[in-house]
């Protein structure tokens, strides 16, 4: 049933990112003429994708763009996403990560709707921002409801956009940093 549900969601994700363009305009600054611009996009993390294969990640995360593009160098949009931690977010990587014995005495739900807003800098260089208020809820290890609180969220993004397919897919490696000045207490132990 999982996969039969994973294997919709990525048709249903690639089908919408082919049809729900339109190509009336050309994208200016990267290759004028030869590369539709689409007012419209769908897209989401590779984080997502980490679901549904052989080595499942245990945060569950499931994020997704909608964007419109403004102007050939503006583009604005939704972002929905939901996760669940079983240590801090923004641990460290490598030797000096957290030790197990600091994870959390069970889950950290969240979840939210945000608002992005990218500037195409150069080429396909780009800048975007992210503004996520998210709505946490945490689970103790029986699963059962333990507290709940907010967290808002926003990112600072810089990348590069590289069409693929005269543009109806595309790549966007980047570098983030991320800064929540509003987080709310957990419970004890969390």
């Amino acid at each position: 049933m999982k996969k039969l549900i994973s294997t919709t969601l990525m048709i249903a994700v690639f089908t919408t990112t082919a049809l729900s363009q339109n190509p009336s305009q050309t994208m200016r600054g990267i290759d004028k003429g030869a590369v539709p611009s689409y007012k419209f996009s769908v897209s989401t993390t590779w984080l997502t994708f980490l679901n549904f294969g052989p080595e499942k990640t245990n945060t569950h995360h499931y994020e997704f763009h909608f964007g419109y593009q403004l102007t050939p160098k503006d583009k604005i949009g939704i972002k929905v996403a939901t996760w669940q931690l079983f240590e801090p977010m923004a641990i460290p990587w490598g030797p000096n990560k957290i030790q197990e014995s600091e994870f959390y005495p069970g889950k950290l739900k969240e979840r939210g709707i945000g608002v992005t807003y990218q500037r195409i800098l150069w080429k396909g260089l780009f800048v975007s921002t992210e503004i996520y208020p998210l709505w946490k809820i945490y689970l103790d290890e029986n699963k059962e409801k333990a507290g709940s609180g907010f967290k808002l969220y926003t990112s600072y993004h810089l990348g590069y956009h590289i069409p693929l397919f005269k543009n109806r897919l595309y790549i966007e490696p980047q570098v983030h940093c991320n800064y929540w000045p509003i987080d709310s207490k957990g419970p004890q132990g969390f």
